[in-house]
């Protein structure tokens, strides 16, 4: 299952995109750091560095990143807590206990 999620990532990650700066190309950003300043800017409100984030990678690089971020959030959480991933994750949704 790994491998396949592995794939996934390493696709994405050859779809990213650069953005002229100052007449010159910019490295390209990591799906990773646009998940991060992409979901950190939803939290803030900002939407302008949200709409900056979402521009650097693919939108399917975006996604993948963002459910890879919220898959380590809830397992670091589950940690801190002492409690499995899917109570962690229920919780954070407003669910009951299953």
């Amino acid at each position: 299952m790994f491998a396949r999620v592995r794939k996934a990532g390493v696709r994405l990650l050859g779809s990213t995109r650069t953005r002229p700066d100052g007449g010159r190309e910019a490295r390209p950003h990591n799906l990773f750091e646009a998940a991060a300043a992409y979901v950190s800017a939803r939290v803030e409100d900002d939407q302008e560095r949200e709409e900056e984030a979402a521009g650097w990678v693919s939108p399917e690089a975006l996604s993948f990143g963002v459910s890879e971020l919220a898959c380590r959030a809830v397992v670091a959480l589950a940690r801190e807590r002492d409690e499995s991933p899917r109570e962690v994750a229920r919780s954070l949704l407003g669910l009951p206990a299953a």
